[in-house]
């Protein structure tokens, strides 16, 4: 029992980080998340002049990968937990004061951005989370512009399903659920790389992970 309410804990700080725990789940998911992190940057190629969004960027650790990239780069994380904002803003104070990067709370459906603004938008490990896919798609494609960008990196089901804290409010995708969750929301899917991971050591045992990076084009 007292296992089962460490999972139910677990699953609730990584939908929304909050409090004294909820910084430092933060920084565990920007440590355990650095192979997906980096498999979706290879993705988005960030480039000069890019106008990005971030959707549930965390702490912002990896902002920076993205930024020196060049430095007409313009970057924005939009995350649902007001704490992470916060710890972004705390990491990232250089990028901001350079005008480079800024951060807000805000919801999936409802994204407080004009139209047509970024020419790339991705997501990494939030699909789980999203209460009402096609609104989420929506919203993102109504900020994308038109033949932009959107990548999810997300733990596809098969492998998502083994962790014991996924059972308490996570919903789990294929990697053919997400491509047809795009096709069917106004996206062409470009690519679907799937990534071996390094294996992590969980609860006593050494468990073997892996993503998904699906690539689709607003249409």
């Amino acid at each position: 029992m007292a296992d089962e309410q460490k999972f139910k804990d677990m699953a609730a700080q990584l939908r929304k980080p909050h409090g004294d725990d909820g910084v430092k789940t933060g920084e565990m998911m920007s440590k355990g998340n650095k192979p997906i992190i980096y498999d979706t940057f290879r993705a988005l190629d960030a480039q000069a002049n890019d106008n990005i969004l971030e959707i549930g960027m965390g702490n912002g650790f990896y902002v920076k990968e993205i930024l020196e990239k060049a430095e007409s780069i313009q970057y924005t994380g939009c995350d649902y937990a007001e704490l992470m904002v916060r710890e972004s803003e705390k990491l990232n104070a250089d990028w901001i004061t350079k005008r480079r990067a800024k951060f807000l709370q805000g919801n999936i459906t409802a994204l407080q951005f004009e139209d047509n603004i970024f020419n790339k938008i991705f997501t990494i490990n939030t699909l789980y989370f999203w209460d009402d896919e096609a609104a989420a798609l929506r919203e993102i494609k109504r900020v994308l512009q038109p033949g932009g960008t959107f990548i999810i990196g997300f733990r596809p089901k098969h492998q998502s399903e083994k962790y014991p804290f996924t059972k308490y409010g996570f919903n789990q995708f294929s990697k053919e659920d997400v491509a047809k969750l795009l096709a069917d929301n106004g996206f062409a899917v470009l690519d679907i790389f799937e990534n071996k991971e390094p294996p992590f050591e969980m609860n006593g045992l050494i468990m073997e992970t892996e993503n998904v990076v699906v690539v689709a084009r607003k249409v």
